[in-house]
């Protein structure tokens, strides 16, 4: 019976309105391996999660994504290579929660299509 159950997430996906603008921000900015891309599709690994960037087939599609949440080690030190690669951020480092020794830090920050998303850092205290 267990085969049926939800593992994990496999791809999300982020439409975009110009992928050439797009494909070098997430590949040489953010350093996420870029798999493989088409005239109106591009994917790229983010450690066994795939990350679609699509132009939408119709307007309706054309929304903002989701907020995609990147996981890293530091924090501090990722914004400000970020900074230094013109990466707009909404606001710096911030704790946002605490559970017992853990803290969770976060900064936002919007790609090349308007779309925002996060740095994420789990710290031991």
């Amino acid at each position: 019976m267990g085969s049926n159950i939800i593992e994990k997430v496999g791809q999300i996906g982020v439409p975009v309105k110009d992928l050439n603008k797009a494909i070098p921000f997430y590949k040489e900015v953010l350093g996420l391996p870029l798999l493989f891309n088409t005239d109106n599709m591009a994917f790229f690994e983010c450690n066994g999660l795939r990350l679609l960037l699509s132009l939408p087939e119709k307007e309706e599609f054309s929304h903002s994504s989701s907020v995609l949440y990147f996981q890293i080690e530091n924090i501090k030190e990722k914004y400000e290579e970020l900074v230094e690669k013109g990466v707009t951020f909404i606001d710096e480092p911030h704790l946002v929660a605490k559970m017992g020794q853990t803290e969770t830090w976060m900064t936002f920050f919007k790609d090349t299509e308007g779309n925002t998303h996060a740095l994420m850092s789990e710290v031991q205290v």
